[in-house]
């Protein structure tokens, strides 16, 4: 483990817009014309985050979260909100859109499988072996609840993060050109990534 932080599942009560901030940083680009702009999509993310659907890396006094990881699991996922909170968030005229900008972003886990939502690292973090630590520890939630693996989608600005991926037992299944989302979102391909979980006996209810 990373000597210099602690890792614990949930996000800690109080640390709502810390993960928000660190959501934000890794993923505004791709969720910038969903939740956009920036101060109204961190204040809407803090306000519907599933705190029992993270890993999370903590400093040493466990006073700031300086990584997350999130993931989906029986119905849930760590990022929140549906069409009314998005409606009441934004209005009806500019709250549509964006429901179907979010559209394009759902992944729905298949039976036995955990979905991983993004792992975001503090920037001056990064390099120092954080988010290792917490795809391991995500890989033994999925063990816990009975998954016989662990699904992510990696899109392709993101060379360093599928990098991370495959060190750690992911392989890509398949390649989904989205030329459609490269002015809206900023990448024009994702691909689905698999990693198997060994040893795996009957789900249990999360």
């Amino acid at each position: 483990m990373h000597s210099a932080v602690a890792i614990r599942r949930g996000v800690p009560r109080g640390a709502e817009e810390q993960v928000a901030e660190l959501y934000w940083e890794a993923f505004g680009r791709k969720l910038g014309a969903a939740l956009g702009p920036p101060e109204h999509g961190r204040a809407f993310i803090a306000r519907h985050l599933h705190h029992d659907r993270a890993a999370v890396a903590l400093t040493p006094g466990g006073d700031r979260v300086v990584g997350v990881a999130g993931y989906q699991l029986g119905g849930r996922g760590l990022t929140g909100g549906g069409v009314r909170d998005v409606l009441s968030s934004y209005g009806l005229f500019r709250g549509l859109p964006r429901l179907a900008a979010l559209a394009l972003l759902e992944r729905t886990p298949e039976p036995g499988e955990l979905v991983m939502d993004g792992i975001a690292v503090d920037p001056t973090h990064r390099g120092t072996g954080i988010g290792s630590v917490l795809l391991r520890e995500i890989a033994a939630i999925a063990a816990e609840h009975g998954c016989s693996r662990v699904r992510l989608d990696v899109i392709d600005v993101n060379p360093r993060a599928r990098a991370l991926y495959e060190r750690h037992g992911f392989t890509a299944v398949r390649t989904e050109q989205t030329p459609y989302l490269t002015r809206l979102m900023g990448f024009g391909a994702v691909t689905t990534m698999h990693r198997a979980i060994p040893g795996t006996g009957k789900e249990q209810q999360p």
